[in-house]
């Protein structure tokens, strides 16, 4: 064949122009190219229609799919999601249509190679784009490669998802949690990108607080080694039972209760975790509260001293 080629090249060097002896040469390969019913090929989509596309394949025939092998997604539409120049894989299903076509399917293409790129996604944890295509029993379908994937309803959101509907036609980023190919399983979650986005935002706001600020908070679980406090806007730190009280205590529920409103003065914010003191932030109260008391104390005093110069002032000795 490589023989064949250069007689070809030659050919067209004497008698045509560089562009066509290129043209000339894939074309001469092209016809000693094989193809076989079963393989997977890719090909260049030239042309869309509703009924379904029309590939550049590099070869002496055209490839052809009809829309219905395009893909299983039932929201699925050909004059939307296909474009002229897209690069599409296909399992050759007839080496000729009648039209003297190569017919192909993605759908059974997808059957092979897409569970090994699910398989792939999973392991590299990438991010995915999908749109849910329906709403069944406890979870939502959104296919992912052509594959039809469950998302359950306890991976659609950080908290609790109530009305499921909500969540049709809506586009979401997920990760593949499970692949079962045998039993053809295909999981998302869109809960663990969530989780690390929250993540990161929650480290970001830690990262702004300054040790030794007061903050208030409110107490949200009592351990035996110390409470933790919930600071509002998702955060909450650790009040060691150590920092809870200026007496000894032996467990924290002696000196507070779930519920309760405290001061706490930060202490440190290491490794994104916040060590609170209720005792530390008593002790910088202290000087203030002295201070208020010594003002009202003057304030009262000189109320009373000028009440009794008023009184004396009348008064004739």
């Amino acid at each position: 064949m490589e023989k064949e080629i250069k007689k070809g090249i030659r050919d067209v060097e004497e008698f045509g122009t560089t562009e066509t002896m290129a043209d000339y040469a894939r074309e001469l390969e092209a016809s000693f190219r094989t193809i076989r019913e079963g393989d997977i090929i890719s090909g260049t989509v030239i042309d869309v229609k509703e009924d379904g596309v029309t590939l550049d394949l590099g070869y002496y025939a055209s490839g052809v799919i009809k829309a219905e092998d395009l893909s299983r997604d039932p929201k699925f539409s050909v004059l939307a999601d296909v474009h002229v120049g897209d690069v599409l894989e296909g399992t050759v299903v007839k080496k000729d249509d009648g039209a003297g076509n190569i017919q192909l399917s993605c759908v059974e293409a997808m059957e092979v190679l897409g569970w090994d790129k699910l398989i792939s996604y999973m392991e590299e944890k990438t991010a995915l784009s999908v749109k849910v295509s329906e709403v069944v029993n406890k979870g939502v379908v959104a296919f992912v490669e052509g594959i039809r994937g469950f998302i359950p309803a306890s991976q659609l959101a950080l908290d609790y998802v109530e009305d499921l509907d909500a969540f049709l036609g809506k586009n979401m980023t997920v990760r593949v949690i499970t692949v079962d190919k045998e039993k053809k399983k295909l999981v998302l979650s869109a809960k663990e990108i969530l989780k690390e986005k929250e993540a990161e935002r929650l480290n970001h706001k830690i990262s702004m607080i300054v040790p030794g600020s007061v903050l208030e908070g409110r107490v949200e679980s009592l351990m035996p080694y110390g409470a933790f406090v919930d600071l509002g806007d998702g955060l909450n730190g650790l009040v060691h039972i150590s920092q809870i009280s200026q007496k000894r205590i032996k467990k924290p529920s002696e000196v507070l209760n779930v519920g309760d409103v405290v001061k706490v003065k930060v202490l440190n914010t290491n490794d994104n975790k916040i060590s609170l003191s209720i005792k530390a932030a008593a002790e910088s109260s202290e000087p203030d509260e002295i201070e208020e008391k010594q003002a009202e104390e003057y304030s009262s005093n000189e109320a009373v001293g000028t009440s009794l110069a008023a009184l004396l002032k009348g008064l004739k000795f």
